[in-house]
């Protein structure tokens, strides 16, 4: 089991980075809001490595605890680690735990892949598997709102369409958000993917 790696980054995308450790690449699935340095310097992930019968997938995070809630949510039937990604994409942990714990499925159901069915499903089966759950409180500051860069923007789509959105969905979700949210690739992914699990 590779738990954690250390080395240099080599590549990064909005969902993806390759780390060199000692001359060998690994590439690693990601969130866009994943701390992740510039190519070239060093980085840490904790990782979670994924078997099947034709691969085998590692999973980073930039913390313990989102290693830990990813592993909770995969041991939930009907949940794999595609959406178990994107579940964290589209919401911060504290934000995910407090809608576990608070039955809020309506909150879940803004996860790609997540109905109302599958929200109500989550909360029955994890709810009790968190612990204590922390006070929620404000997220972090960030940027200004204001126009998106062309960077963030082309990040963001390249992350909804390995989510398996059309391309009329994501520009209708990018021209509903561009606006409004702060030009940084996790804050506006989370809002993107608000809007798209509101118009379903």
């Amino acid at each position: 089991m590779i738990a954690r790696l250390t080395g240099t980054v080599l590549q990064r995308t909005a969902t993806a980075v390759v780390v060199d450790v000692h001359g060998v690449g690994y590439v690693v699935h990601v969130t866009p809001g994943t701390d992740v340095p510039p190519r070239g310097e060093a980085v840490t992930l904790h990782t979670s490595l994924q078997v099947r019968e034709e691969s085998m997938t590692l999973y980073g995070f930039g913390s313990d605890g989102e290693l830990t809630l990813f592993e909770v949510l995969l041991t939930a039937s009907g949940v794999g680690p595609k959406l178990a990604l994107a579940a964290l994409a589209t919401h911060r942990p504290e934000v995910l735990r407090h809608a576990l714990a608070g039955e809020d499925t309506a909150t879940l159901s803004q996860i790609p892949g997540v109905g109302p069915k599958l929200a109500k499903r989550l909360v029955l089966e994890l709810k009790d598997k968190l612990g204590a759950v922390p006070e929620l409180g404000t997220a972090p500051g960030g940027p200004a709102p204001g126009p998106v860069g062309a960077d963030v923007a082309a990040e963001v789509r390249d992350a909804l369409l390995a989510l398996g959105y059309s391309t009329t969905e994501i520009t209708d979700a990018m021209t509903a958000v561009a606006e409004v949210e702060p030009a940084e690739t996790a804050a506006l992914l989370r809002a993107a993917l608000r809007h798209l699990g509101g118009a379903r």
